[in-house]
């Protein structure tokens, strides 16, 4: 059962990768497993065959995840692209105040006002972010050594947002130009661009979660506000504006409300 458990989380961790907006950490977060992941990778030798297991676990749910669902977001933000944002925004706002939770609880309370500048710097780097997210070369579509080497960045790139709660992997894509071509070699299976990327994301990944934990021990308050910066600040370049017609601006609210109870409930329910 505990093992179902943890597949079913990967696979909401791995959905969540796809969708601009939505960060995979904040949802590993929201469902309880974020800490033991962070622990699981930079530990990974001291427990090799724990940690090997319960990170196995959540990488199969995650692939099964984003192979199960790469084709139905891509044809929804096609073809429904207003309710099916407004979606992900309840999402993504459903979340925030289980960050905000653990950034009050797990610091001083006397310096809380203090910690809202980490909030502030969060908001303003997904802001500049996403105003300069047209100016990273994207080098993607070459062959040869080149394309190798620009995906295997872009993989350690992206595994920052990976591993970093509040910045969305899939909203990094749209930085470096790649979201859309990512969706579409997930969906074919285009080995030659997903290989270097998937190596590139291992390696980010394993050099900066012994940082992270460090910075959940020492600064959590700190940390999470930060991380809470990056949610909120999210929010403002993937919202699509108001629909054009009163039955799309209905529709949007009430799927804007089901991503907003479903988040809540899986917070309550699966977070221990």
């Amino acid at each position: 059962m505990e093992i179902l458990i943890r597949l079913l989380k990967g696979a909401a961790i791995g959905i969540a990768m796809l969708v601009p907006g939505v960060s995979g950490g904040t949802m590993a977060i929201i469902l309880g497993v974020y800490d033991d992941m962070i622990h699981s990778v930079s530990s990974f030798f001291k427990d090799i065959k724990k940690n090997f297991v319960f990170l196995l676990n959540i990488s199969l749910g995650g692939i099964i995840g984003v192979l199960a669902f790469s084709k139905l977001i891509e044809y929804a933000l096609e073809n429904f692209r207003h309710p099916t944002m407004y979606f992900f925004i309840g999402i993504v706002i459903g979340g925030i105040p289980v960050l905000y939770q653990k950034a009050v609880n797990s610091g001083n309370r006397k310096k809380q006002v203090k910690n809202w500048i980490f909030f502030v710097l969060g908001f303003v780097i997904v802001l500049i972010m996403s105003i300069y997210n047209g100016t990273i070369v994207n080098l993607a579509n070459s062959t040869g050594v080149l394309h190798f080497i620009f995906l295997f960045i872009a993989g350690i790139v992206i595994s920052v947002a990976l591993i970093l709660p509040g910045i969305s992997t899939s909203f990094m894509l749209l930085v470096l130009g790649m979201y859309d071509i990512t969706i579409k070699a997930i969906n074919n299976l285009y080995v030659s661009y997903l290989a270097p990327i998937a190596i590139g994301l291992a390696f980010g990944v394993i050099a900066t979660a012994k940082i992270l934990e460090n910075a959940m021990q020492k600064k959590p308050s700190q940390t999470y506000m930060l991380i809470l910066g990056f949610v909120v600040g999210s929010i403002v370049p993937v919202f699509p504006g108001l629909p054009e017609q009163t039955y799309q601006i209905i529709i949007s609210a009430v799927v804007f409300v089901i991503g907003f109870v479903i988040i809540r409930f899986m917070s309550k329910k699966f977070a221990d």
